[in-house]
């Protein structure tokens, strides 16, 4: 073994790798992308494999903010690989991230972005129970597509969102990527709107809102500061020529109704600093670890106090409660509506602007402006099911696709095998099988199915069968799970490649006699004590954890462990998470190593997992080990 692993480190000292593109890729098109919230690189491993007819997708930059997720991205493109791709280790939420992406880009033109902004944590406006730093996440992802102007973003999100709130983060989310404008032909609508105005003989004060809430969408930082406070200010005058009609002097300077109003327009001037103290709590409550306790209740009660939707809803409280003359009733109306006009995405705009539209009759040329300003079309998100692709795991997930307008509308991405034609836990993971307790390995070993499983040996190799690369069964040209996993699911591109390594760390990664060059990599079991292993025999035995906790109790060996996943041979994994210890093989009492998890999520054997081998307690909050 010792001997192989030093030829191996020798083959790759040799090998001087710069992925320069071959004859026949230098004449295919080549379609770049970028991975935002790349993780350890699962989205960017899909696309280097995903080549079709003459086009194939060129990796430019992944980011992240964890640092063993840069390590991978190095270890596997830079070094193994010889892409010349950038990471950028930013949070995205920082001013200067998107400066830094496009130094970084260099000029290149970006035709896909990928990534899965963490939504959990949305609710709707004046609704929201919990804030932390995932909350802007969406909205940043969101700002880098309308800078990048990608022909297609993918944004992938757990299933949950699709009923979150009865449906109605769903439409949200359809309503922000639709309400993403082109730039370049938004003086149109201003114009239209000009035009419209001009005819508006009931609501002028109403039209001339909305063009100024229009203007918001094609102003930078600077300038959109001075016209949101201009908004307020031409809301302001309206409402100082209104007051001496509602109330008296005395009540004017006096009143908690009066003071409520102007006080709200006070703080939604001061947008820019409310969300820099928004950000500095929200920063501060992550710091502190706020969160079931009595605190982040009273942190969060103050957040949504500052919130424009929340100081909005004060505002048309207070004038409720001045119940003014049915006479006034018109102007209130138009100083409320126009407030919440101020708060409107782009999206909620047009559909307000319909029925001025419709009474001008000017729908024809309305709707032909919006094909030109309208960025993304987009079609109802759809559920993708990993294993109707080919990989043995049943996880769900939301994509949300959005297609630029000249470009055509993706609605679906096809299964490409039949449930009969699944790939099973077992096919993934069988020839694997030759690690023990506390055991780790770096080559493989072969596997005998006839002593293994001796009575249901033609069962199991029943399960095994030749696939093409996306799973589709091919007993002719095709390889088995557990080939293209050794093998590699790169193409031709990448024949120059190293071999699989591991470093611990940065100095390491640049040090190519510190690297563990070898076949296998992260197949490496925990060390589970008599106890542990007999917990994990009768969970085993039993085939479910639930099942199995009345024997556990009767015998001593019960746990707080809150979830073991036993896995089947012959159907597909559960969702597989981050850490290995929450299930069981489904042959032996043990845990998965890391590289078994990866099999299960399709991650080859050549790509490694790099960094610390684990980490816990609350570290895991700020680390993301090799489990990842």
């Amino acid at each position: 073994m010792i001997l192989s692993l030093v030829n191996s480190r020798k083959e790759n000292t040799d090998i001087k790798i710069v992925c320069e593109d071959t004859a026949e890729y230098q004449n295919k098109e080549k379609i770049t992308f970028v991975d935002l919230f790349a993780g350890a690189g699962g989205f960017s491993e899909g696309f280097l494999q995903a080549e079709h007819g003459n086009k194939y997708y060129d990796f430019l930059l992944g980011s992240d903010i964890n640092d063993n997720c840069e390590l991978t991205h190095l270890a596997r493109y830079n070094h193994q690989l010889g892409l010349d791709a950038e990471f950028l280790r930013q949070d995205i939420t920082e001013p200067d991230f998107l400066t830094n992406l496009i130094k970084k880009l260099k000029g290149q033109k970006v035709d896909v972005v990928c990534g899965g902004p963490p939504c959990q944590s949305f609710s709707l406006a004046g609704k929201r129970k919990k804030f932390d730093k995932k909350d802007d996440l969406f909205a940043h992802y969101l700002n880098v597509i309308r800078i990048l102007r990608p022909k297609y973003f993918v944004m992938e999100n757990v299933k949950g969102i699709l009923t979150k709130e009865g449906g109605n983060i769903k439409e949200m989310i359809l309503q922000e990527i639709k309400s993403i404008v082109d730039l370049k032909e938004f003086n149109q609508l201003l114009f239209f709107l000009a035009k419209l105005r001009k005819q508006e003989k009931e609501k002028p004060f109403t039209l001339d809102c909305f063009n100024l809430r229009m203007q918001f969408e094609n102003a930078n930082d600077k300038d959109l500061e001075k016209l949101r406070e201009d908004y307020i200010i031409n809301i302001e005058n309206k409402f100082r020529v209104l007051t001496p009609k509602i109330a008296d002097y005395k009540t004017s300077k006096t009143d908690i109704n009066i003071n409520t109003i102007r006080h709200g327009f006070n703080l939604l001037k001061r947008s820019k600093e409310l969300a820099y103290v928004r950000k500095k709590v929200i920063l501060e409550k992550s710091h502190s670890d706020l969160d079931n306790d009595f605190f982040a209740e009273k942190f969060d009660n103050f957040l949504t106090s500052i919130e424009s939707d929340s100081i909005i809803e004060q505002v048309n409280e207070a004038f409720k409660n001045l119940k003014p003359s049915k006479i006034y009733q018109n102007e209130v109306t138009e100083i409320i509506s126009a407030l919440e006009i101020y708060n409107y995405s782009f999206e909620e705009c047009i559909q307000s602007l319909k029925p001025f539209v419709a009474n001008a009759k000017m729908e024809t040329e309305f709707e032909e402006i919006l094909t030109h300003i309208r960025l993304y079309n987009i079609d109802q998100p759809f559920i993708a099911l990993a294993s109707n692709y080919g990989v043995p795991q049943n996880r769900e997930r939301v994509l949300f696709i959005g297609c630029r307008k000249d470009q055509k509308l993706i609605k679906v991405v096809p299964p490409t095998v039949t449930d009969k034609d699944k790939v099973t836990v077992f096919e993934a993971l069988y020839d694997l099988d030759f690690v023990g307790n506390d055991d780790e390995k770096f080559n493989y070993e072969t596997i005998d199915l006839k002593s293994r499983y001796n009575g249901t040996t033609e069962k199991m190799k029943a399960l095994i069968k030749k696939r093409t690369i996306d799973g589709k069964p091919d007993e002719n040209k095709g390889f088995t799970y557990a080939e293209w996993s050794q093998k590699g699911r790169l193409n031709g591109r990448f024949s120059k490649s190293k071999n699989p390594f591991y470093v611990r760390n940065f100095d390491e990664l640049n040090n190519s006699l510190t690297h563990i060059v070898a076949p296998l990599h992260n197949h490496k079991t925990s060390k589970q004590n008599d106890d542990v292993i007999k917990r994990l025999e009768v969970i085993l035995t039993t085939g479910d954890y639930d099942l199995a906790k009345k024997e556990l109790k009767k015998i001593g060996l019960d746990s707080e462990k809150r979830n073991y996943n036993v896995l089947k041979p012959e159907s597909q994994s559960p969702t597989v998470m981050t850490i290995p210890d929450d299930y069981i093989y489904f042959s032996s009492p043990r845990a998965l190593t890391v590289r078994e998890m990866a099999r299960l999520q399709s991650f080859d054997d050549s790509f490694v997992f790099q960094g610390k081998r684990s980490t816990g307690g609350n570290k895991r909050k700020f680390e993301v080990p090799n489990s990842h």
